[in-house]
């Protein structure tokens, strides 16, 4: 018998959640007071419906719309609707998966990285603590916007390395960019680009090097 067919594949049972769709009972809950991008509920996210069912339907230019996704060239339509977008963004901070965080007490260094440079990293926190005897926390990043526990990561520590498998440093630019600018002093890059997948010793080498002009720059030498 096929593979396939001896595990035949199932689709999960728990409904897909598809956020802040208008069903019947919404429609009259809200009443008049809907428009495609009113912002009822604060948090930057307006109701919506769906094409072919009951819900109200609507029409948007891409060139710029009101409240109620009329067209508008109006200022104070568009500064409305920017301001919406800001909110949104930050409830999405809340909606994303979180980051994951190991925080080593007393670590003054700390480490950032996301994705497939995870097993690396946790190898070059092996090599740093037993063979130089560099504590480290470690924080991994799942999403994007970055939620408030990332900045507050970043000022627990003196130092921050971004590992990032790319050769412009485009994580830290975001951390920079995104987050508390008091604290973009305290992040630096750890890059891998050689074409190979990322190793811990690339990882700890840099640190470690990095770390040492540190201390010459403390001791003034």
């Amino acid at each position: 018998m096929n593979t396939w067919m001896a595990h035949p594949f199932t689709y999960p049972t728990k409904p897909l959640d598809r956020g802040k769709v208008l069903e019947e009972a919404k429609v009259r809950e809200l009443g008049a007071s809907w428009g495609r991008y009113k912002d009822i509920d604060g948090d930057g996210i307006p109701w919506r419906s769906l094409p072919g069912t009951s819900a109200p339907s609507f029409f948007t230019r891409g060139s710029g719309h009101n409240d109620m996704a009329q067209y508008t060239e109006r200022p104070d339509d568009y500064v409305k609707n920017m301001d919406r977008l800001a909110r949104k963004f930050a409830t999405a901070k809340t909606l994303v998966p979180q980051p994951i965080v190991q925080d080593v007490a007393g670590a003054a260094v700390g480490i950032i990285a996301f994705g497939s440079s995870h097993w690396a990293v946790e190898e070059a926190r092996d090599q740093l603590r037993e063979e130089a005897g560099l504590e480290t926390s470690y924080l991994r990043l799942r999403a994007y916007p970055f939620a408030d526990v990332v900045n507050d990561f970043i000022r627990r520590h003196d130092r921050v390395y971004v590992v990032e498998q790319n050769r412009d440093g485009q994580m830290l630019g975001l951390l920079r960019m995104d987050g508390d600018p008091t604290l973009s002093a305290r992040l630096q890059s750890v890059l891998h680009y050689s074409g190979l997948p990322i190793d811990a010793r690339s990882i700890s080498d840099v640190i470690l090097e990095k770390e040492g002009a540190s201390a010459l720059e403390v001791g003034g030498v």
